[in-house]
């Protein structure tokens, strides 16, 4: 472990390198115990170079953006987390916005708007960085991300940046194909288009607000709990079995949005999984719906 930090202190300033971090302190969710070392670079090329030095140590690395879809589990996680969401740079090139993954959508929405692009208005609003939209095709109201992407830029298992056309990327209902490879994401093209700045910032308004009115924001969570069954709405789902403001613990179903399991303040992970996995029994009970979590759970018990 020491020769490890040895290499990484030479590619990384030292703050960024952080030994049993608490990850409640990087999760929305503001759960989760330990992980051994996480790693926080700044630059696409400090990521290359971690990348290279993690995976020839074989110790298990997890790579991770704003933590704003993860669940991680109170043991902790043995092994790495290298975090991504210190890059942030955004380039805007007449309608086409370079960015990397970990601005958030709200600054890049906002960055769209002072630039007159439309395009990103439905995104503005959702929790979270640019690199976890793309990796799980997250959308809202009129729009998903594989309608605005032009490419996305990876560092692959062996180290190489490659660039990968939307049409390669097998965009799907919350799928992508970075979910089948182990390649890191660095930069995501977004082709966007001319509108009135006025009409932008309406509409960015619009949808805020009915987030607002509809969404348990004030609460710690990670966004819509589960994935949407085919010809259901899981919230719906929830309601109708009896879950709405259902708690174990310190984890409550809102009582605003049965869709959203939130924490009251002091939640463990335990505390959320269980409550999750007493909704899938619950509603598939009473409706043979088999309900699957958007959130990723990493971790140890």
């Amino acid at each position: 472990m020491e020769e490890l930090i040895k290499k990484l202190n030479a590619v990384m300033a030292a703050e960024n390198i952080r030994l049993n971090e608490p990850m409640k302190n990087h999760t929305s969710f503001k759960v989760g115990g330990p992980v051994d070392i996480l790693l926080m670079p700044q630059t696409k090329q400090e990521v290359g170079e971690a990348l290279a030095i993690c995976r020839e140590s074989a110790i298990p690395l997890y790579v991770i953006g704003n933590g704003s879809n993860l669940l991680v589990q109170d043991g902790g996680v043995r092994g790495i987390i290298l975090q991504t969401k210190g890059l942030k740079q955004v380039t805007v090139q007449g309608e086409t916005l370079m960015a990397e993954p970990g601005i958030s959508l709200k600054d890049l929405a906002d960055i769209a708007l002072e630039e007159e692009l439309t395009g990103l208005e439905f995104a503005s609003g959702i929790p979270g960085s640019l690199g976890g939209a793309v990796t799980m095709n997250a959308g809202a109201f009129d729009g998903e991300m594989k309608n605005i992407i032009e490419s996305i830029e990876v560092i692959t298992e062996n180290g190489n940046i490659n660039t990968i056309p939307v049409e390669a990327c097998d965009f799907g209902y919350r799928k992508s194909v970075l979910q089948k490879y182990n390649w890191v994401l660095v930069g995501i093209n977004l082709a966007l288009s001319k509108g009135d700045y006025h009409e932008i910032k309406d509409k960015m308004l619009d949808f805020n607000t009915r987030r607002q009115d509809k969404q348990p924001l004030e609460y710690p969570s990670a966004g819509s709990t589960f994935r949407r069954p085919e010809g259901y709405y899981a919230g719906k789902l929830v309601q109708d079995a009896g879950f709405r403001g259902y708690s174990i613990g310190g984890a409550q179903v809102s009582e605003k949005h049965s869709g959203f399991v939130i924490n009251k303040g002091d939640a463990t992970a335990a505390d959320i999984l269980g409550l999750i996995s007493t909704i899938q029994a619950g509603v598939k009970e009473k409706f043979g719906v088999d309900l699957k979590t958007e959130v990723i759970v990493i971790g140890e018990p």
